[in-house]
């Protein structure tokens, strides 16, 4: 029969009555209480081998205590649960030493296991620093998927380990890997992140390994490339299901040994950096297509996160709006709210560009609608119209002429400067207009040459390879047609 006294702090009275009576069924000794103080006391005085605490107490924050047993008891197992189920609950129990964070509501099953975890594991485990804060959250959400993301990350940042992200494009998998940086033990050290769809795939080794002078045609001095660079932090590979084979090799000797030489190199260099991949591809079937390596994918994959599309989690929709708008009245736009029937709305909707597709919702209509309250109506309409949803469907039609495309951003530029009776915009109007114009401008673009990249490229005058990361960066579907 198990055994040890578990001291149970929560100012809820059901649920101090829940955990009394589990963990005397499966043979603890359990004494509970309502407020920190007492809970405090208790531990001063030598008693319990674990401690399950809520965080908001009527009289103290655990959060507050926590570091205060820790100091004086550092081996004794905590289990902190909160109804406040935000990232920074998780990050803030992981970083003030407990044992374990659990959101409210909580699976009773799982909490015994834990507890079983807890009173078994070996004692003297080192206890994490605790970093300094970023200013901003980077992951919003309160839902069960978004829960379990938190606790995975608060688990895997005091380590090295090896992550890759798994999620549909515009789920967030670049602040997941940031996250796992900033509040993780190589904070100090630098974040780099590198697109491997956005490089020429001749020329990915290089920025990856950097290359020595007369190494290739062109190469006229030395340059270090993003491992030299990214050296005591976190090296970020998005997109590794588009890295080529050649590189694939190499990279997997990096896992292996810990060394890279540069391209036109002889001499291996050791790195110490922190590897996190992220794809939205199923990179078991690029396996079994001959495109990716097995060996190297089992060496990514140690720790695998999956980051659920925006529709599984409808139920953050609110939190996320509410943040988006705090974030661009930060950078000068009006303050908006949002009434009750446009949230519904939202939620209803299947959001192909995922999160990143509600950011730029959010930001139109900070910057496009002069009423301080968006209701659903507005929404209906922005969410109808095909070019500016997050995955336009293109369909076939003639490019607009220039007399056209140029009414049609003298319109737009009307639309933001009317809001402001007379005065002039906040700071950054360049940025805003470009990208609420770029997208549709691609997409008409894309149209007129019936989705062919290379042609739609000639025709606004950019690089093949610029055009292809703004059409994955805008979550643009191109769909290919015959005449």
């Amino acid at each position: 029969m198990p055994s040890g006294t578990i001291l149970v702090a929560d100012d809820d009275a059901a649920i101090r009555t829940v955990l009394n009576q589990a963990l005397a069924r499966a043979g603890y000794e359990v004494r509970s209480t309502g407020t920190a103080s007492s809970l405090w006391r208790w531990v001063a005085a030598g008693e319990g081998d674990l401690v399950v605490t809520d965080v908001v107490m009527p009289d103290e924050n655990a959060f507050d205590v926590l570091p205060r047993i820790k100091k004086l008891r550092p081996d004794l197992p905590i289990i902190v649960m909160s109804a406040q189920n935000t990232f920074m609950t998780a990050i803030k129990a992981s970083e003030r030493g407990a044992y374990e964070y659990l959101p409210k509501p909580f699976d009773l099953k799982e909490l015994m296991a834990i507890v079983a975890r807890a009173l078994s594991r070996p004692k003297g485990a080192p206890a994490a620093e605790e970093p300094e804060q970023p200013e901003d959250i980077p992951l919003v959400g309160r839902s069960p998927a978004m829960q379990e993301i938190y606790r995975a990350l608060a688990r895997l940042m005091q380590t090295d380990l090896t992550v890759m992200i798994t999620g549909e494009s515009g789920t967030g998998k670049e602040l997941v890997a940031r996250a796992l940086h900033d509040y993780g033990k190589r904070r100090k050290g630098p974040f780099v992140a590198v697109n491997m769809a956005a490089i020429p795939r001749d020329l990915i080794e290089s920025e990856l390994f950097g290359h020595e002078k007369g190494a290739f045609t062109g190469a006229m001095q030395r340059a270090s490339g993003r491992f030299e660079q990214a050296e005591g932090g976190t090296l970020f590979l998005d997109e590794i299901g588009d890295m080529p084979m050649e590189a694939q090799t190499r990279l997997l000797r990096v896992l292996q040994q810990g060394e890279y030489t540069t391209v036109g190199g002889r001499t291996p260099i050791k790195t110490n950096v922190r590897i996190v991949a992220a794809t939205n591809k199923d990179l078991r079937i690029s396996i079994q297509q001959g495109l990716f390596r097995e060996d190297l994918f089992f060496r990514l994959n140690v720790v695998p996160l999956r980051l659920p599309p925006l529709r599984e989690r409808s139920e953050d929709i609110a939190d996320l709006v509410r943040h988006f708008f705090t974030m661009v009245e930060r950078e000068g736009l009006p303050r908006k709210q949002i009434d009750a029937g446009a949230l519904d709305r939202m939620k209803r909707y299947r959001w192909p560009g995922n999160v990143r597709e509600l950011e730029n919702l959010v930001r139109r209509l900070a910057a496009l609608y002069p009423q301080e309250t968006i209701t659903e109506p507005l929404i209906e309409a922005e969410l109808a119209e095909p070019s500016m949803a997050g995955s336009p469907i293109l369909r076939p039609e003639s490019m607009p002429d220039d007399d056209t495309l140029m009414a049609s951003v003298e319109r737009h530029l009307g639309k933001y400067f009317s809001q402001f009776k007379g005065d002039l915009p906040p700071p950054g109007l360049y940025h805003r207009v470009l990208r609420d114009l770029e997208e549709p401008l691609i997409g008409a673009a894309l149209s007129a040459t019936r989705g062919n990249q290379i042609k739609a490229a000639e025709l606004l005058g950019l690089n093949r390879n610029t055009l292809r990361k703004k059409i994955r960066d805008l979550d643009i579907q191109v769909i290919r047609t015959t005449r």
